[in-house]
């Protein structure tokens, strides 16, 4: 049997799929709690969250103070360029200005604002490492200043900036640079971890999947048959070790079924065969002629149950290349005098000598019931065709076939057309079909027109 890879797909009640919707519902709410998060702050807290910067700002200066020889502060260098600080700029001198105090109380370094920046306040000159604020011609200002120690002197660090200018950044630089930020990592959470998360989905249910193919191919034939529970999940494995306790108990249930078939179609075998005997033995008349015909009946069905029951076993198989051609016609000797009275010719056709894996006996025995069953529904003056091929057997009748509807009843156990002729308990098809599967091959029934074919295909 052929496996064909179906594409992916998800139906509503997939648990790849619920998992995957929930991650990304998760990143979506997880996104939007950020984006909440920092327009709340930014609403009620961009005041600390300013004097904050401003804090790390000028604390950063003051590391980046450079003296020269004589231990005097002449310039404050940015590390990442090299670079005189932002705050030195000409076009910043309206909005910020900067300023080193020295231990007497001099201004020993400042920015292009100047002193005119700053309020004549001298104790202001005296506040380190702490935040501050001043107006200046009706504009608040923002400051914080910091401390630095060089050659066991203490420098103190003072930046400030408008509440404008810094208002401005907020607004029209941070804000809009962290959304950015959100968007971009929010891309990346939805695409790169949903992809990652699909991949482990897919690989995480990969098991599963196999457990799925392996209980599709279990049958009555396979029961035997348990579902592997080294590569399954630990939150599946006791559902799988259910499943294979279900199965101990189904094939035991089907065993001690097989059992009973057998050995009740065996113990009646003897009590029919005397029973036959002693009708034998009465004298000839219309009544003894119907039990006679009553008990071969029985004898038949009987006959038929064991059969069923051999058939159904793999351990009762003995495979080997076995010449069909030579079964085939071993078979039409057999039935031959059936066929002599039912006027019926049988037609063997085949190419050139094949030759079949399989259980002789039992392919005989499906041979035999196939052909059985054309020559009881072909009429007079028909044939009966077999064709071999090197990939399996066609066997046709000319009679009244059977109905479309009705295909699919042909191999069910005691199943009996209303056209029948014989008086057959209804397993003759089903016995081919058991025998077929034991060889895993494929045995079909199609209209004719006229007539029946049984189709008999070799496993590829």
């Amino acid at each position: 049997m052929h496996f064909v890879k179906k594409p992916l797909r998800l139906p509503r009640n997939s648990l790849s799929l619920k998992v995957l919707m929930a991650y990304f519902i998760g990143v979506l709410l997880s996104l939007i709690c950020i984006g909440l998060m920092i327009a709340l702050l930014s609403a009620q807290n961009s005041k600390l969250l300013l004097s904050t910067n401003l804090m790390d700002t000028v604390e950063g200066a003051a590391d980046e103070l450079v003296f020269n020889s004589q231990n005097w502060p002449v310039a404050v260098i940015d590390d990442e360029d090299g670079e005189q600080n932002w705050f030195f700029f000409d076009s910043m001198s309206e909005d910020a200005a900067f300023r080193v105090i020295s231990p007497t109380g001099d201004i020993a370094l400042s920015s292009k604002a100047g002193e005119d920046f700053w309020p004549e306040d001298p104790e202001l000159k005296q506040i380190s490492n702490a935040h501050f604020e001043f107006t200046k011609h009706g504009l608040h200002v923002q400051g914080a200043s910091a401390t630095r120690e060089h050659n066991g002197q203490l420098w103190v660090v003072q930046l400030a900036i408008s509440s404008r200018f810094l208002n401005l950044v907020d607004k029209h630089i941070a804000v809009p640079f962290m959304a950015q930020g959100v968007s971009v990592f929010g891309v990346v959470l939805l695409f790169v971890f949903g992809f990652c998360a699909f991949v482990t989905l897919g690989y995480t249910l990969a098991p599963l999947r196999q457990l799925s193919q392996s209980a599709a191919a279990i049958s009555p034939r396979s029961l035997h048959t348990r579902l592997p529970l080294d590569k399954v999940p630990a939150e599946i494995a006791p559902l799988v070790s259910n499943f294979n306790q279900v199965l101990d108990r189904l094939q035991h249930g089907f065993q001690v079924q097989q059992e009973f078939l057998a050995t009740a179609a065996h113990e009646l075998k003897t009590p029919l065969a005397l029973i036959r005997a002693q009708i034998e033995v009465k004298p000839p008349s219309a009544e003894r002629d119907m039990l006679l015909n009553d008990v071969s009946h029985m004898t038949r069905q009987v006959q038929q149950l064991l059969l069923l029951a051999e058939v159904s076993e793999p351990q009762n198989y003995q495979f080997s290349q076995v010449d069909v051609g030579a079964v085939a016609q071993e078979v039409s000797r057999y039935l031959q005098p059936m066929a002599d009275t039912a006027e019926v010719r049988v037609q063997l056709c085949q190419s050139a000598d094949l030759y079949w894996q399989a259980d002789r006996a039992a392919l005989f025995t499906l041979l035999k019931n196939l052909l059985e069953n054309a020559l009881q529904h072909a009429p007079p003056g028909t044939a009966v065709e077999i064709t071999i091929g090197h990939d399996g057997l066609l066997l046709r009748d000319f009679g009244p076939g059977v109905r479309d509807d009705q295909l699919s009843q042909l191999f069910v156990r005691f199943w009996r057309g209303p056209h029948r002729r014989d008086h057959g308990a209804g397993l003759g098809l089903s016995i081919c079909q058991e025998i077929a599967l034991a060889h895993s091959w494929t045995l079909s029934a199609e209209s004719a027109a006229p007539g029946l074919s049984f189709a008999l295909r070799l496993s590829a």
